[in-house]
């Protein structure tokens, strides 16, 4: 599906997914010829995953259709998709991490929205309306290259988690707007003894590319690479907000470098730091009593701005249909996968733990008074970067050498400069090696 016709789009859909007469279109109707299929997916072991599993036996009586989950950690997920895919296993859905987009279409292992459109007209719902999707989301976590294969499914962005007591006893009557005010006023307030201002979860694994290093870049105006995929990270403002890094670092607890979600997370709910920046899925875990120290103090709003505005991390999934699904399966795995991020099911998707990609779901203001990460999240999905991380297939490589560098420049054994030259020069290698410099493969992140 082409990202810029969703409109029409969403206009075909109403128009062919009703072989009768409109509004006669019915999931029990449209799934009764694939009734006794089964369906094999990969699922997280995250709240997400444990919301729609909840919600599963409604969608298995209503269409006779089987859901096998296969449960994994997120470590493991992608080896075992590839591993079932490059064999022509038995996955019917596959499970995409942004940054695995790429790698799963360009080696075709999903379907296209637009062939299931136009393969299976009658199980599309007419009440689809992809505009209803955040944009950014739907691009980020579905869209590779102009077109859709994915629809958003446990999705996140960053936040700016804040202890609203320590802020209003140092004197703020609420968190940062920017980056710069972060560190020139509130670090200095609120790092005091044991107690710390703000901490940057960095360990040295995909938390430090991603959580750490990249949230750096993209505020202050930098990124890691230009128009014609060399490496940004020594312009002006990607060194900027690279060094702001390292500034920021003496309002952080000792030991940063070693701190994962885990730490950062357990550090806020224990009213050892006042804020943090991390993804949407921590709500309920400081906001719980039973794991928070804080929880009544807890606020929440979107992560600060920089000098080229408000550029948070981004984070989440999708689900596409698999290619090698036999056609029955195919058809299965979409009704599925229609129902399970439809706006019908959102609210109590949310109701149950689970972050949907639904405008619409958030139009309740009752519901931001029961979840008030909302206000916060909408906000950040206003804008930001599908590529925050690369999409293509070779982050994973790249990755590997941004948290090497990346910690090294934490810790002071480089300087900025010379982390940021180092990854440069090895990423622009793997790159040259991929083809993109060559012409083999298109400049799409």
């Amino acid at each position: 599906m082409k990202l810029k016709s969703l409109l029409a789009t969403t206009a075909l859909c109403a128009g062919i997914a009703s072989p009768t007469i409109a509004g006669a279109w019915s999931l029990e109707e449209a799934a009764a010829p694939y009734a006794g299929t089964t369906v094999d997916v990969v699922f997280l072991l995250r709240p997400g995953y444990e919301a729609i599993e909840a919600m599963l036996p409604a969608f298995e009586e209503a269409t006779g259709i089987d859901v096998n989950i296969i449960k994994h950690p997120y470590e493991n997920a992608l080896g075992e998709q590839v591993r079932d895919f490059v064999a022509g296993g038995d996955l019917d859905i596959a499970l995409i991490d942004l940054v695995w987009i790429g790698n799963f279409v360009e080696n075709e292992w999903v379907v296209s929205v637009d062939e299931i459109m136009e393969t299976y007209p009658d199980i599309i719902d007419p009440e689809l309306n992809m505009d209803d999707f955040f944009p950014l989301v739907l691009n980020a976590f579905g869209g590779w290259n102009d077109t859709i294969y994915g629809l958003p499914f446990d999705n996140y962005s960053g936040l700016m988690f804040y202890n609203r007591c320590m802020l209003e006893e140092a004197g703020f009557d609420g968190p940062p707007e920017t980056w710069q005010q972060l560190m020139d006023d509130y670090g200095p307030a609120l790092t005091t003894g044991d107690q710390y201002a703000y901490a940057l979860q960095s360990k040295r694994n995909e938390t430090q590319s991603a959580d750490s290093f990249a949230r750096m870049l993209w505020p202050f105006g930098g990124s890691f690479l230009d128009a014609d995929f060399r490496s940004n990270l020594l312009s002006e403002e990607s060194q900027a907000g690279l060094q702001f890094r390292q500034e920021l670092m003496q309002y952080m607890p000792d030991g940063i470098v070693a701190f994962d979600h885990a730490e950062t997370v357990n550090a806020f709910a224990q009213g050892e730091v006042a804020m943090i920046t991390e993804w949407s899925a921590f709500y309920s875990t400081v906001v719980d009593p039973d794991t928070s120290r804080v929880a009544d103090c807890v606020g929440i709003a979107p992560e600060p701005m920089g000098p080229a505005g408000r550029k948070p991390a981004l984070g989440g999934f999708s689900l596409a249909v698999a290619s090698q699904a036999d056609e029955n399966e195919k058809a299965a795995a979409w009704l599925f996968i229609q129902w399970a991020t439809s706006a019908a099911n959102a609210v109590e998707y949310l109701e149950r733990g689970g972050v949907p990609a639904r405008q619409s779901a958030y139009a309740d203001p009752a519901l931001a008074e029961t979840y008030t990460f909302i206000p916060a999240l909408v906000e950040s999905w206003q804008d930001g970067v599908p590529e925050f991380r690369p999409r293509f297939a070779e982050w994973p490589e790249i990755s590997e050498v941004v948290q090497e560098w990346g910690t090294r420049m934490m810790l002071g054994e480089v300087s900025v400069e010379e982390g940021a030259a180092e990854i440069g020069t090895r990423m622009e290698d793997i790159l040259e090696s991929a083809g993109y410099y060559s012409g083999d493969k298109p400049l799409a992140q």
